[in-house]
């Protein structure tokens, strides 16, 4: 078995998620503090996630354990012959110790948990392998979007954190997000999306608990101050084509304000985390950015005043634009 510890990127989503449009309406009085401060995420899976299936030659013909005994990629390996299992490294003791007898995996498939015999074959250099790459953790660099007070969670990204490789959604197992500060800024430019880059610092701001499409929520640390200035969520019905303001770091943790506009309403799908095209419009952000860039994922839009939204897509063919999914149906996702 090939092992991975591969760091997925927790940034500007670059995927795209079509959906049908369907009608939203409702009264929303909720306020929140905005965000658009860094921050670092540490992101341990739920098991290991199975990203790649890959043959492998046994000194007599190519072979791959793994699909032969029915796994799939997107699967998540959760048990191994009844013993929990959090890391590539666990499965991989697992598979070089079988002894050439079978092995029972316990995995979870598009939300359903299945039972998997799997018996692991030796390579030519004498090493029981599965011919599965697998991959517990990541970590990377978002945006906050908001703070709710009064029910005590954060919200960011506006998408969930996904595999880096297969774009599914990974398990939550346990995750730690952290204070981060921005150093520098891969312009975007057509057809490649810039980056902002930065580090994480020692100040742990609180506790991811759940991972949705439409958004990453999580609680924070008693000692943690959540700063900014404090707006109502409007509801989806509210938004317009217009001028709006997005709020987002480029140097250091602190945000900035800059000049968007929304151009069009794409969809009122509360599945769907495209619901909205934004273009940037401040040339100091086109100067600093050259657009959107990933790491802006979950920087807060507002517009008359209220929260509408939060950033989620760069459009690749014109790095001024991108996809905003709306801030209602962030709260919603967390209260599901």
């Amino acid at each position: 078995m090939k092992k991975t510890v591969k760091i997925c990127v927790i940034l500007t989503a670059l995927w795209m998620i079509s959906g049908i449009s369907t009608a939203y309406a409702g009264e929303n009085s909720q306020r929140v503090i905005l965000g658009g401060q860094p921050f670092g995420v540490k992101f341990y899976n739920d098991g290991v996630m199975v990203v790649e299936l890959e043959d492998y030659f046994d000194g007599a013909r190519y072979v791959c354990p793994a699909k032969e005994g029915g796994l799939q990629v997107n699967d998540v390996i959760k048990k191994v012959n009844g013993t929990a299992i959090h890391t590539n490294e666990e499965l991989q003791t697992a598979s070089a110790g079988c002894g050439g007898k079978a092995i029972q995996l316990l995995i979870e498939r598009s939300g359903k948990e299945l039972y998997k015999e799997v018996k692991p074959k030796k390579n030519t250099a004498g090493s029981y392998l599965l011919g599965a790459w697998v991959r517990d953790s990541c970590a990377g660099i978002g945006t906050m979007t908001y703070y709710d007070k009064e029910h005590d969670y954060f919200a960011a990204l506006g998408h969930g954190i996904c595999d880096n490789d297969t774009g599914a959604l990974m398990p939550l197992g346990s995750a730690e997000i952290v204070g981060a500060n921005i150093s520098s800024v891969t312009k975007s430019s057509a057809g490649k999306a810039g980056s902002l880059n930065g580090y994480f610092t020692d100040k742990t701001l609180g506790k991811l608990t759940d991972n949705t499409g439409n958004g990453i929520f999580g609680t924070i640390e008693e000692q943690t101050e959540m700063d900014g200035q404090e707006v109502e969520i409007a509801d989806v019905d509210e938004i317009r084509v217009g001028k709006a303001q997005l709020l987002t770091s480029v140097d250091g943790d602190t945000p900035r304000c800059y000049e968007m506009e929304i151009t069009s309403i794409r969809n009122r799908n509360p599945q769907n985390n495209e619901n909205f095209v934004i273009k940037i419009t401040d040339e100091r952000l086109f100067a600093e950015c050259g657009g959107i860039v990933q790491g802006m994922s979950g920087s807060p839009i507002v517009q008359n005043n209220k929260l509408v939204g939060a950033v989620t897509h760069v459009l690749l063919n014109n790095t001024q634009e991108g996809y905003g999914v709306a801030a209602q149906f962030m709260v919603d996702s967390r209260n599901s």
